[in-house]
Formats: C-alpha cells, structure tokens, sequence
C-alpha cells in the first residue's frame, strides 16, 4: 500500500512507511473522511498523533492547516519514520517529534493543550481504552472544545462509562472504526 498526503499543501507527497509489521498505515479513504468530518475545524488547530506510527495522520492535518502536531511514539523505528517524513513534507517547524510511552505521557502534567487527540494504538491490547481513560482524568491536555478520537478495528470498540468525556458518533470503514468523544 503506498502512503501519501491526500489533500492540502503537501498533497501527493509520499510517505515512507515503518519497517516490518508493527504498524498498520491507515486507508486513504479513512483519512479521508476523517478530514472531510473535521472539515475547517482543523485550520489552526493543534494535535497530538499519540501512537504516531507513520506520522500520517498528523501530518495529513498538517497538511490541510493545523498548527501544529506532536508526534509520539514508543519505538525507534516509527519515530525514525515520522521525522523523514515530517522532513520531506516540510513540516519539522510545525512538529514536536517525542520517543516515549504514551501512558506515562497522558499521565504527567499538561505541557500544552490540544484541540485534538488521535489515538491508534497496536490492536487487540486495550491499550486505546487506557489512553482514553487517561485522557479523560487529566483534562488538561485538551482545550475547551477538545476533541479525542479513536481509530480502533471494530472488534475492539466496547462502551466505556467516562466521567468528563462522551462518545459522540462512530464511523465505520471496512475493518476500521473511528469513534469520536467530545467533552461533557
């Protein structure tokens, strides 16, 4: 499958992918319709890819006017990977790029806030309901109309009782399900 930047400034840029099997790239037609949901919303906005795999994502939002994106990851490989293809977008002034666990991460105290929070983590661990729940007990990262969303295979998705966040809406394509919590 051949990443690329599907709208935007960086439109038709490719992206390297992450050696081996430890990532799985998200679809065009996802990224697309999530872009298309966020609309405007995402001009000025700031994100945190938290499990940033490629950077896609991030640099996707980059691409179609975020402000800024912060790319975390707890492997060498991906973050290897993100910063190339930060680079080769043109995009490192409005990237932070952070090698590290994403648990640890949400749990320590804000150093920003997000307009966005983008969790897809490795699969079948539960590890998207503990980024979650973390999130949700230290709002501090998100800004008053924050946003968390989740891409999770649909297998995965079980209802999740929260105190400050609520799931929204859900959107299933194929074998990926992107499920979007608003603030209370």
């Amino acid at each position: 499958m051949t990443l690329r930047v599907i709208s935007g400034k960086a439109k038709g840029r490719k992206l390297k992918s992450v050696p081996g099997d430890t990532t799985r790239p998200v679809m065009d037609r996802v990224k697309e319709a999530l872009f298309n949901i966020l609309a405007d919303d995402v001009v000025d906005s700031n994100w945190w890819d938290l499990f940033g795999g490629t950077g896609a994502i991030g640099i996707e939002a980059i691409s179609r006017g975020a402000a800024f994106v912060r790319f975390t990851d707890l492997n060498r490989a991906p973050i290897e990977t993100i910063k190339e293809n930060v680079e080769h977008c043109g995009f490192t002034k409005q990237t932070e790029i952070r090698r590290g666990d994403a648990f640890s991460m949400l749990a320590s105290k804000a150093d920003k806030q997000f307009e966005y929070i983008y969790i897809a983590p490795p699969q079948y661990k539960e590890m998207w309901l503990n980024a979650l729940r973390l999130v949700d007990d230290n709002l501090e990262w998100l800004t008053e109309d924050g946003m968390v969303i989740v891409q999770i295979d649909p297998a995965e998705y079980m209802e999740i009782e929260l105190k400050n966040l609520i799931e929204g809406e859900q959107r299933k394509y194929g074998s990926t399900l992107l499920v979007f919590y608003d603030l209370k």
